[in-house]
């Protein structure tokens, strides 16, 4: 897994290669089995759209996020929206401030009409609606997702990613479903348990921690 520029992160890198040693030496992951290359992991994170007022602290801290899942060369999936602003948009301009890789899936149809097309990086028309069918697209593309404060819609993702046994991981103190799921399980299934954690390199490292769990161990996979 490649990095970007790291400067006073080195830290975080050196946390990122220990955890990365584990994984990388279990062979392919999701990856082309013929040939061993592994891919890069795809962190997905969710939240809330800016119609629920969210405060400039809880953005600065999306941004954060997206900043360190680039920094531990993974990619940012995001989603793309057509209106306004998100804390998923947000942690898309975190991470190409540092250089990351990110892509953005966006609802209907057209790749030039988001909000954020500065900083995507690679957009994906899903065809389907927000509120349920692009979530679902954008979900079961990621080996992980971390979520920050969060509405109906971020409500949606976990469930999906709960379902499908995604790694997931939310913010503390940061309102929404995040704070109501943190630590919790969503049903008697016990399929994920939602992490919670209080900063944006301990989501990053907790994100990458449990998929390399789950990799390894196949423990989350039933």
């Amino acid at each position: 897994m490649g990095y970007a520029n790291f400067g006073k992160d080195y830290d975080f890198r050196e946390k990122v290669r220990e955890l990365l040693r584990g994984r990388e030496g279990a062979g392919p992951i999701r990856g082309d089995a013929s040939n061993g290359a592994n891919r890069k992991l795809q962190i997905g994170v969710m939240g809330s759209a800016a119609d629920l007022a969210y405060s400039d602290n809880i953005a600065k801290l999306a941004e954060q996020i997206g900043k360190y899942v680039a920094l531990a060369g993974a990619v940012l999936m995001f989603g793309a929206e057509k209106d306004y602003d998100s804390l998923s948009t947000a942690a898309c301009r975190g991470a190409k401030k540092v250089g990351g890789l990110t892509i953005g899936v966006t609802y209907g149809k057209g790749l030039d009409d988001v909000y954020e097309k500065e900083n995507a990086d690679i957009i994906i028309a899903s065809g389907m609606e927000r509120g349920g069918g692009r979530e679902l697209a954008l979900v079961l593309s990621c080996d992980a997702i971390i979520c920050i404060s969060g509405g109906s819609g971020t409500l949606t993702e976990i469930a999906i990613a709960y379902q499908a046994n995604i790694p997931i991981v939310v913010l503390r103190d940061t309102g929404g479903w995040s704070e109501k799921l943190a630590d919790q399980y969503l049903d008697a299934r016990k399929r994920v348990q939602i992490e919670a954690v209080k900063t944006a390199k301990e989501a990053v490292l907790k994100a990458i921690e449990l998929n390399c769990w789950k990799w390894l161990t196949g423990g989350l996979e039933h």
